[in-house]
């Protein structure tokens, strides 16, 4: 490969990362990582979405993930790289309405009243997932494919978490009037940096984008996936239990990371955005 083809190759794919870090690699299978990424991009932006379909899906998921998994083995699902290269991947996939478009499909809310309810969608979808989870964890408990899929099944249900709550951010800021510049793909990095510091995107800061895949962001990114991959484990018990669980410690903790980006983002506006009652 010639240096040329070398530097377009680093444009597409984004640097090479010696220490399997974020640096997004080559998909080693195009048409299923584009199929992952849509998947979860679905999945992400599913408010209507029934438990049957919902269910579907994440099975479909997760059969997808498996080979993924096994290639990184425990070594890489205990220290996130994985897990964090697959968020990056299907990041940009993730559905992100503007302003406009959300104050349409919220009866004309606005301000704090339209960030309740993107929150209040939120907190229903990654409780829809920890409910789906644990669903399909009661149907396989103590059958052998359980051993195999349990892996990818939490890596699943840890992507589509995340993807919900990265698009919740992105929808925040837009509410917010936080104006993040950039490609859709560099972005797309700044909102899922804003998910692992639960912090929201400070445009005024000189070199937040370019910053995004700095080795604290690596760091924060691949812990943050580690705890919501240790919310997913609890979808993992027996019966029903599992899904009970899940659910509950999702809710709790996509209500709990909005208020803390709230909280930034109304600082960096400076004042609370208004709440114009809807006519």
């Amino acid at each position: 490969m010639t240096g040329d083809d070398r530097a377009n190759a680093n444009d597409v794919n984004g640097p090479h990362d010696p220490d399997g870090g974020l640096g997004v690699p080559a998909p080693r299978d195009p048409g299923r990582e584009t199929e992952i990424a849509e998947l979860v991009g679905r999945l992400s932006a599913a408010e209507g979405l029934d438990a049957e379909t919902r269910g579907r899906l994440m099975a479909r998921l997760t059969r997808l993930l498996v080979d993924s998994a096994r290639r990184a083995g425990t070594s890489g699902l205990r220290g996130g790289r994985w897990l964090a290269d697959m968020l990056l991947e299907v990041a940009p996939h993730v559905p992100v309405r503007d302003a406009e478009t959300l104050r349409a499909h919220h009866r004309g809310l606005t301000g704090e009243a339209l960030a309740d309810g993107l929150v209040r969608v939120a907190a229903n979808g990654t409780t829809a997932v920890g409910a789906a989870g644990g669903a399909l964890a009661a149907v396989e408990f103590v059958a052998p494919p359980l051993l195999l899929t349990a892996p990818a099944q939490l890596a699943a249900e840890t992507l589509v978490i995340a993807a919900i709550e990265v698009k919740l951010i992105a929808e925040l800021h837009a509410v917010y009037g936080v104006q993040v510049q950039g490609t859709g793909s560099a972005r797309a990095t700044a909102f899922v940096t804003s998910w692992a510091r639960q912090r929201g995107v400070n445009p005024l800061e000189s070199g937040t984008l370019a910053n995004a895949l700095g080795s604290a962001a690596k760091t924060a990114l691949r812990k943050r996936l580690l705890r919501t991959l240790g919310r997913s484990m609890t979808t993992m018990g027996p019966f029903l239990t599992g899904a009970a669980a899940g659910a509950a410690l999702n809710r709790a903790a996509t209500k709990r990371m909005s208020e803390a980006i709230r909280k930034d983002l109304r600082r960096h506006v400076g004042v609370a955005p208004r709440h114009t009652p809807p006519e």
